[in-house]
């Protein structure tokens, strides 16, 4: 029996790197919309909420059909904020609603290519698993940590001091380097009792799902946004299919 499960679309307003960032225009929707219209098309959730400390993301989250049964409190919803802090808050509150989910999905807006196969290629594998803790989006590292340094004073020590032979990682080839992944922000998958009983939204056993092509892309300096338009242009990435007219956000509504 399919587990209930429910989406979670963080959208904080407080960005500093891109004011408003999860409310800019991409492709002609807000870029907030895309993940809405994934999670939905998906199939695969029960609920599909976003949890917004704004009444304007708000606004334009139920425009795109999720629901918002309330806002963040700002003690939850700063840029250190961790995510365990609003992922309990929401679960908790939505249970003392009557609403109990046994998975939870983050879906965070930066990563517009992730498609609604995408999230179902995700929720096979980790419901092939079930005693696996949560499912966490990765790619491949190309800047291998092998090769990254820290600096004390005036000399620097390598970050990963291991050796292929006698040849130290940072002097070999990145070909001959074991594969090494990053974690990207597209999506999590996980059981609700490991965020609420162990305080963590991964816990300990974690399955891997690889990202395919754009579906990783993470939307959070300027020039990501140049990227993602020069991508979408020369039809290197897709967004989630959106079949009604873009919400319509007035200037003054964002400063």
């Amino acid at each position: 029996m399919k587990p209930k499960a429910i989406a979670l679309i963080p959208a904080r307003s407080g960005s500093k790197r891109v004011p408003n960032k999860n409310i800019l225009p991409l492709g002609g929707h807000p870029i907030l919309a895309y993940s809405v219209r994934a999670a939905i098309d998906s199939g695969v959730f029960d609920a599909v909420i976003c949890a917004t400390d704004s009444d304007l993301y708000a606004d334009v989250a139920r425009y795109y059909g999720a629901d918002v049964p309330f806002l963040r409190p700002p003690t939850i919803s700063g840029d250190k904020s961790p995510d365990i802090e609003w992922v309990v808050w929401m679960l908790n509150a939505l249970k003392d609603k009557g609403q109990v989910y046994e998975v939870f999905s983050i879906l965070r807006p930066t990563s517009p290519f992730r498609l609604p196969d995408t999230i179902r290629r995700a929720w096979a594998l980790f419901m092939e698993d079930k005693t696996a803790d949560s499912l966490r989006a990765v790619e491949k590292c190309k800047q291998h940590p092998g090769k990254m340094w820290v600096i004390r004073g005036h000399r620097m020590l390598p970050v990963m001091p291991f050796t292929l032979g006698e040849t130290p990682w940072h002097s070999s080839q990145y070909a001959a380097l074991p594969d090494i992944y990053a974690q990207d922000a597209s999506l999590e998958i996980a059981w609700s009792r490991v965020a609420i009983e162990s305080g963590s939204i991964a816990g300990e056993a974690i399955i891997p799902f690889v990202s395919r092509g754009l579906e990783g892309f993470d939307i959070n300096e300027p020039e990501d946004w140049l990227l993602a338009e020069h991508y979408l242009a020369k039809g290197d990435a897709k967004l989630p299919a959106i079949n009604i007219p873009p919400f319509q956000i007035h200037e003054r509504e964002i400063k």
